[in-house]
């Protein structure tokens, strides 16, 4: 059975029985109705997937793995913050009458700056590491540009990646200041899995671990009901995802670059609600 669905099993229940209720609070999300959106949450939740043995995608629902992929592009590819650039409606309530998102994301990671062997933006600076520099401990990205918050129509969740490579292979740590894990969990380790496999490819490593710390991680008191209905379910086993090895170029992965073979998931009929 899907590890990813065991974890987010266990990561929900601990939410569900020893989480902390912020309904005492005024917080900033709403409903689309206006009325406060309020969460359980626990205080850093750390899990480990290892992608060398398994695929982290749950099973226990269906996850937009199409829409993932092109959403980890347009950041880390296209390294754009406009949502023309992107398939997908989920960035929608965030952007301007122009599509723009402000400086957040695919903006920041396009940020050049300069170093002794030229001129690099975050995402190259990456890719020129891990092949010229792979001891080195500071591979890593960072979104959460405070001089640019003010322009951001929403602080970046997942903010920072870091890289890491152990003799032969690529490990990645992912930090996430905040996660709505009905929403967005197995969308995040999907999307972040797959750029890590990215970019083990591309660098001629081989794909070790990806460790996911979340800081505040929580469950919205309207998608309670749904979550306490998946948890139920059995897990099926996880698919294979198959890459296209023949890319050795970032740059020339597509959302075709990639396919999952004998995905097989429980539906899931209930709409989801989404705190703006």
């Amino acid at each position: 059975m899907s590890k990813a669905d065991l974890i987010f099993i266990e990561n929900c229940k601990e939410i569900l029985e020893n989480g902390f209720w912020d309904t005492a609070l005024d917080v900033r999300p709403r409903w689309e109705d206006g009325t406060p959106a309020h969460t359980v949450k626990k205080f850093a939740i750390v899990n480990r997937y290892n992608l060398a043995e398994e695929f982290p995608i749950q099973t226990i629902r269906r996850t937009a793995f199409r829409s993932c992929i092109d959403e980890i592009l347009w950041i880390w590819q296209k390294k754009s913050n406009n949502i023309r650039d992107l398939k997908s409606h989920i960035w929608d309530s965030w952007a301007d009458e122009s599509g723009s998102i402000g400086k957040a994301y695919g903006y920041q990671l396009g940020q050049k700056s300069k170093y002794k062997e030229g001129d690099f933006d975050q995402v190259d600076r990456v890719l020129y590491d891990l092949k010229h520099n792979p001891a080195s401990r500071r591979i890593m990205t960072n979104l959460y540009n405070f001089a640019d918050l003010h322009e951001m129509h929403l602080y970046p969740c997942a903010y920072s990646m870091t890289f890491n490579v152990s003799g032969d292979t690529l490990n990645g740590i992912l930090n996430q200041r905040s996660q709505d894990m009905l929403t967005a969990n197995n969308w995040n380790v999907t999307q972040y899995a797959i750029l890590l496999m990215m970019f083990a490819q591309v660098s001629g490593l081989k794909v070790g671990e990806l460790v996911h710390v979340i800081a505040d991680a929580h469950l919205y008191d309207r998608h309670i009901p749904i979550v306490e209905e998946i948890i139920k379910r059995e897990p099926k086993a996880a698919p294979k995802l198959v890459m296209d090895t023949s890319i050795t170029n970032f740059y020339d992965f597509t959302v075709d670059s990639f396919k999952l073979e004998n995905y097989e998931f429980h539906p899931l009929d209930a709409k989801i609600p989404v705190a703006i």
